[in-house]
């Protein structure tokens, strides 16, 4: 059985990629950064397309504590967000969680968080997971130009209807169908009474009403 060589080409990746030998000992591992306030069925749709087709041992959903680029204010408890995610990612053992982000508290800077999990997994290739929208704004990152230059490390663009998609930094890009609903629009929804449904998994929409979550 083919191996899967490193991804590092900004070509768009259309078919799934070979799979992992079973001996192979180094793990390709998807990184799904976010504030998952709550996760959502897109969530779920992308980081299942990235695994795929990048042919990764699996995709870690992986929470911020706080995060550099929005506002923080509408964000629940992590403890919360965290249930969430567990309750989503529970039928599919190739999803994950990763709580790097909110062990360490503060900021939650990507180049800080990678330099970590590089440090600590030295067998395992990293595929970072942004849209499109969050590509068009990589010049302002932190420590962008020394985040691009770690061993291990690629970031995966996932193409956004009115993003730019296009960057001089090395992204892979990945087509998925398009979802046209975020998590903002979720918490409007829920705070206004609509329904939510085929918008989140059933267990979270359980969760959000048993826990009284963002109707205020």
């Amino acid at each position: 059985m083919q191996q899967c060589g490193v991804l590092t080409s900004t070509k768009t990746i259309t078919k799934p990629q070979p799979q992992l030998a079973p001996n192979q000992k180094r793990q390709r591992i998807g990184l799904y950064g976010g504030t998952f306030n709550p996760v959502h069925n897109a969530h779920l749709l992308v980081a299942d397309q990235v695994q795929s087709l990048l042919c990764l041992n699996r995709v870690d959903f992986m929470p911020d504590f706080i995060p550099p680029h929005i506002d923080h204010k509408s964000a629940i408890d992590a403890q919360d967000r965290v249930a969430m995610l567990k309750l989503a990612t529970s039928d599919n053992s190739r999803f994950g969680i990763e709580m790097a982000e909110l062990k360490r508290g503060g900021v939650s800077y990507t180049y800080d968080t990678m330099k970590q999990l590089l440090e600590q997994n030295p067998l395992t290739e990293y595929y970072f997971i942004i849209g499109g929208d969050m590509v068009d704004y990589l010049p302002k990152w932190h420590r962008i130009n020394d985040l691009v230059k770690l061993p291990r490390f690629h970031f995966v663009g996932v193409r956004r209807q009115g993003a730019k998609n296009e960057t001089n930094y090395p992204v892979i890009w990945v087509d998925v169908p398009l979802v046209a609903f975020s998590s903002t629009d979720i918490r409007h929804r829920i705070s206004t009474g609509q329904s939510i449904r085929y918008m989140v998994p059933e267990k979270v929409a359980q969760y959000i009403k048993e826990h009284q979550l963002y109707h205020e």
